[in-house]
């Protein structure tokens, strides 16, 4: 372990509680599965959504012994007014925080994220090389290719919100939590974020196992291979899935991601 741990064994990280008050979607809180394990596993939801999208894997992760952690990233699982009030630098902040907490609970600590989380994955593993033990981005996205995007620094001043673009599930009986509308303010700042994170891809060197949907209707399928190829990782894997849309975490897929995140976590 990392020296002396920060917080009593019990007791809740910090990143679990932000600042405000605003009342939080259902199911949208954070989450922390404390188990007797040197190897801890960072959950980080995907803009405009919950944690909620990540819970069934930190509880599947957590039934087999390993420790989890999943902030509410700030502006998230509120309301839209909130978000258009965040920045990236406030979702990477919240992100660092909650890692920098589990790395003082366990030994060995991985990352992984949805869509935008995915993002802030990545990110971690650029500041952090050589203190992330691997990292599992899921229908990550590092570029888009819609031609809005480049319009983006102007239309925000006259178009506050979006739709939403939550809820590209192939499974009927899934649903997501997220914003049916959206700042366009907010979008900028993911904008930014993927920008960083794509320039500084070679830094990441950790160990990385990639799951992308073949049909992503959110973000393009090439950001798998992509993201692949530019990580300076020697083990390195990208796992295409044949039965899920963007949310992958949540559609049919979502056993096989399971099961394959905990190999790679307990190998």
């Amino acid at each position: 372990m990392n020296g002396e741990s920060a917080m009593d064994q019990n007791q809740k990280p910090g990143c679990l509680q932000i600042p405000g008050g605003l009342p939080v979607m259902e199911d949208g809180e954070p989450f922390f599965f404390k188990k007797d394990s040197d190897r801890g596993c960072l959950l980080i939801h995907g803009f405009t959504g919950t944690t909620s999208s990540m819970r069934p894997m930190g509880e599947y992760l957590a039934s087999r012994g390993v420790t989890v952690l999943s902030p509410r990233l700030p502006g998230h699982g509120t309301t839209p007014d909130d978000m258009s009030g965040t920045s990236f630098e406030d979702w990477f902040q919240s992100a660092e925080k909650a890692f920098l907490e589990l790395e003082q609970l366990c030994d060995r600590v991985f990352v992984g994220g949805l869509s935008m989380g995915g993002t802030l994955t990545l990110r971690l593993a650029e500041k952090y090389p050589d203190r992330i033990a691997g990292i599992i981005p899921v229908s990550t996205l590092v570029f888009f290719k819609n031609p809005v995007v480049k319009l983006l620094p102007v239309m925000k001043l006259f178009i506050k919100n979006w739709k939403g673009i939550g809820g590209d599930l192939k499974d009927p009986e899934a649903t997501e939590i997220a914003y049916e509308r959206f700042p366009l303010k907010a979008l900028h700042e993911l904008v930014k974020l993927m920008k960083i994170t794509r320039d500084d891809l070679p830094a990441i060197t950790c160990p990385v196992r990639i799951f992308q949907a073949r049909e992503d209707h959110v973000v393009p399928p090439g950001n798998g291979p992509y993201i692949f190829d530019n990580v300076s990782s020697k083990n390195k894997e990208l796992i295409w899935l044949d039965n899920c849309y963007h949310v992958a975490t949540l559609d049919l897929d979502r056993e096989s991601i399971f099961d394959q995140s905990y190999s790679f976590i307990s190998g």
